[in-house]
């Protein structure tokens, strides 16, 4: 058995590929820091093969495709968030967010799918974020290309059901993680950071049982029924405030 995780060097994809190779799969790692990757060795049981890649890159996601083909497991958790006002934060970087945060998860979900329909088994992760349940200002990309992620995994996942077939795309909707997304979006949060360890278990943990809608943490399903209840025009109020409190000092 064989799990593919981008973003495997640090935080929440790290501790995915050690939860999985834990179960006994054979990890292979992406990410563009190859010394995090090979701190990884330490951890993992099974084989892991290292891929040093940037797959904000289209071309390099069709080679990460072509290079490993068909796998058990694919966890689609490579990202990263920018805080500020949409009229004064840098569109390159802007951009750069769009095709790592929503073009890689759709170039592999689609690929790495369509061999899993082939073999009829297997299971992406998409990593999403409660972000991409509510509306948020002064991170109106980082949400709205999470947005894209539980969309475009929910939806799918209901077109592979009604095909009665046995492969699954789910999301992992968690809430402020510790890790250094904090420190490349330059934000604090307000609401209880849990660790990416716990996430990653109880990711694996809820996948392995075939969830497709998995989210760590109490008082985050919480928000996110409130998030469906409260109107948006309201909702965006409160979101403008909560983010206002996440700006660190300079």
């Amino acid at each position: 058995m064989r799990a593919l995780v981008t973003g495997a060097s640090s935080g929440i994809g790290r501790d995915i590929a050690i939860q999985l190779s834990k179960k006994g799969y054979d990890i292979i790692a992406v990410a563009r820091d190859k010394e995090k990757l090979e701190e990884l060795k330490e951890y993992i049981s099974t084989n892991l093969e290292i891929v040093t890649m940037d797959i904000s890159i289209k071309e390099n996601c069709i080679e990460l495709f072509n290079k490993v083909g068909y796998v058990d497991i694919l966890v689609n958790n490579a990202g990263f968030g920018i805080f500020g006002k949409f009229n004064q934060t840098d569109m390159d970087r802007e951009l750069n967010l769009i095709n790592t945060n929503i073009v890689a998860v759709h170039i592999l979900t689609k690929l790495f799918l369509q061999e899993m329909i082939k073999k009829n088994k297997g299971y992406i992760l998409n990593v999403a974020s409660i972000a991409g349940h509510m509306p948020g200002p002064l991170m109106a990309a980082y949400y709205s290309s999470k947005a894209y992620v539980y969309t475009l995994s929910t939806s799918v996942n209901e077109e592979l059901k009604k095909d009665k077939l046995n492969v699954r795309v789910g999301t992992l909707n968690p809430g402020p993680v510790k890790t250094n997304f904090n420190n490349v979006a330059n934000v604090k949060f307000s609401l209880k950071s849990h660790s990416s360890d716990f996430v990653a278990r109880y990711a694996v943990k809820r996948m392995l049982k075939g969830d497709t809608d998995i989210t760590p943490a109490f008082e985050i399903k919480l928000l996110r029924l409130v998030a469906k209840i409260v109107p948006d025009n309201i909702l965006v109020k409160f979101a403008y405030k909560a983010q206002k409190k996440k700006q660190s000092e300079k």
